[in-house]
């Protein structure tokens, strides 16, 4: 999936409102993949703006980005 669609997809579950357990499941599991991405993007930015590599930046698994503060 790509992000734009599961941008979609999470904007969809959200305005269904009342969501079952397996919607909740995957709309969790989107959130998740997202974060991800974002996580991504601001390592890209940040290897950029410091004159790095921006091939060095890595997806980092999910019980690290969840953990994230702020």
């Amino acid at each position: 999936m790509t992000r734009p669609e599961a941008v979609a997809e999470e904007h969809q579950l959200f305005d269904k409102g009342s969501l079952d357990a397996t919607e909740n499941r995957r709309l969790a599991a989107i959130q998740v993949e997202l974060d991800q991405c974002w996580d991504l993007l601001r390592q890209r930015r940040a290897l950029s703006e410091t004159g790095r590599d921006v091939s060095e930046a890595q997806l980092r698994p999910s019980e690290i980005v969840e953990k994230y503060i702020g």
